[in-house]
């Protein structure tokens, strides 16, 4: 892959590129500057709280399920917010981003005294600075710059088309397996570039796991699903190897729904506890980042409220990037959210702030459903 040169400008370089046009991809060229974007005419007005995500009223307050005390938190569910126009312009009905859920949900424990959870020794980050790609002679990224903060949840919204799933496939290299990709930037994971010379590609995935929209169980058993990727680094001891199930197992909330059906069909499972399978099955090859393309899309809404709590879960122990179109779900599970629309990063920032009080107007048509 050639990842120095822009299709038609010869022998330039990528450094050249990103030093001509600075950091970022802003239209002055600078990564973040102060007051950019312009914030857009109209005011924001916020309607009382309602009751937490997954809580029933009247139950104590407390960090938010699988995240640790003085962890970054994101917005409450069950809260609505409206974007208005200014006074005088007459009235635009509040757009519901936060929906209570039942109280008869509830929202999982982990880490419960006695529960072998497995926790990487520290959080890292991802850094994609300056990163435009082509599939062919198709540009289908134009200089995207997002940072993806340690132990945070970041989501990845806009309408279909806009490179949401290929920048993501791109963190981890998946689209060089598609002939005629290229792209110039620089993506960091610890400070490490990931298409550098040096990289070892088999450890790669290892380091940034993926889910994918569909669940895509083997057609193995349970127990081999799980265990697949410790099998293929070599590790051969059946002790260690059925510790590693359980504790993958009780991270992705499937181990009491499943633990007496470890060696029946994955086939057999439905499909909410397919795709928990396949969040369990890249958590066994202990990554540092977990990437997950549209992960309930496909599911029904008691399958997604699990899946919403699992990522709220994991967060406390993993980075983690996430594709939705759904902008309920990016509100509801999200730190930070990035809005992209054809191939370019429109906006990025706090979920609470960039859902109430956007700072660019096609964010803010975007959000309210006047396009997409």
């Amino acid at each position: 892959m050639d990842t120095n040169a822009e299709p038609g400008n010869g022998a330039e370089s990528g450094a050249e590129r990103m030093s001509e046009n600075g950091a970022g991809n802003t239209p002055d060229g600078q990564h973040e500057p102060p007051g950019y974007p312009p914030t857009p005419a109209g005011h924001v007005t916020e309607i009382p709280d309602g009751p937490a995500s997954g809580q029933a009223d009247g139950a104590p307050d407390g960090p938010a399920s699988g995240q640790a005390d003085g962890a970054p938190t994101g917005p409450a569910s069950g809260q609505t917010y409206g974007i208005y126009p200014p006074p005088g312009e007459g009235t635009q009905e509040g757009l519901q981003i936060m929906q209570p859920r039942s109280a008869d949900t509830a929202v999982l424990e982990y880490g419960r005294p006695g529960d072998p959870l497995l926790v990487p020794n520290r959080l890292v980050g991802l850094d994609a600075r300056n990163v435009s790609a082509w599939f062919g002679s198709h540009k289908v990224l134009e200089r995207v710059s997002l940072a993806m903060e340690p132990g945070t949840v970041t989501a990845l919204i806009g309408p279909s088309g806009c490179g949401k799933s290929t920048f993501l496939r791109m963190l981890n290299r998946m689209n060089e397996l598609i002939e005629g990709t290229r792209h110039v930037g620089s993506i960091l994971l610890d400070g490490e570039e990931v298409y550098g010379r040096h990289v070892n590609l088999a450890q790669l995935p290892r380091r940034l796991g993926m889910v994918f929209q569909k669940s895509n169980p083997f057609p193995k058993s349970v127990f081999e699903n799980v265990v697949f990727g410790p099998r293929v680094a070599g590790v051969k001891d059946n002790a260690r190897l059925a510790e590693l199930t359980e504790r993958c197992l009780k991270q992705a909330a499937l181990w009491d729904e499943i633990k007496d059906r470890l060696h029946d069909s994955a086939l057999n499972l439905s499909g909410g506890q397919q795709q928990r399978l396949c969040i369990a099955r890249a958590l066994a090859v202990e990554p540092e980042v977990l990437l997950m393309d549209e992960p309930a899309s496909a599911l029904d809404p008691t399958a997604t409220a699990r899946i919403e709590e699992l990522v709220l879960a994991l967060k406390a122990s993993y980075t983690i990037v996430v594709v939705t179109h759904n902008m309920q779900q990016a509100a509801r599970i999200s730190d930070r959210t990035a809005f992209m629309l054809s191939g370019k990063l429109i906006e990025r920032g706090e979920t609470r702030e960039l859902f109430t009080r956007p700072k660019e107007k096609l964010t803010e048509d975007y959000i309210t459903g006047r396009f997409g």
